[in-house]
């Protein structure tokens, strides 16, 4: 009959949340996929290799892979040939954008955090390296004065040398 595993890779996958799968032999758009399942978004499913460690711990010599890394596509989008896809309800979409955002939220105030803690230290750095400018500002005013008025008031005393006369 011909050889089955070219065809079956020349299809596309599309997974449903009750564990349903159907393949399509052509490209087709997200939004007709979405059309025929009503309150589901169409996403791609991005296969990640296990890595040595995880493979060692399973006892597993095969190369497996785990499908943890999913992209929901715009209703433009055409689903490809060769790709899986899965449908996933708006509850999971909605779910899955909550913790995106807190996330966003938390990462945005630690780094907030760590600025502040940056800006702290600068500006202790900038305060420290002012008060020993304004030091050595001083200090060199004081020398500075120390020698002029040394240089000034100085003056060799002939008194102090004496002349012996024969």
């Amino acid at each position: 009959m011909g050889n089955c595993q070219a065809v079956d890779a020349a299809a596309l996958v599309i997974q449903h949340p009750n564990g349903k799968v159907d393949r399509m032999y052509w490209a087709v758009k997200a939004n007709e996929v979405m059309k025929l399942n009503p309150g589901h978004y169409v996403s791609l499913i991005i296969p990640l290799p296990v890595s040595d460690s995880e493979t060692a711990e399973t006892g597993d010599h095969k190369k497996t892979v785990r499908y943890t890394r999913v992209k929901l596509l715009r209703p433009t989008d055409t689903l490809i040939l060769g790709h899986a896809y899965r449908l996933l309800t708006s509850q999971e979409v909605k779910k899955v954008m909550r913790a995106k955002k807190l996330a966003k939220e938390k990462n945005t105030e630690s780094s907030a955090d760590k600025l502040q803690i940056n800006q702290e230290k600068k500006t202790a750095e900038r305060a420290e390296t002012e008060k020993n400018d304004e030091g050595s500002k001083q200090d060199r005013k004081l020398r500075s004065g120390s020698m002029n008025s040394r240089s000034k008031t100085w003056r060799p005393s002939l008194q102090s040398i004496s002349e012996t006369v024969n």
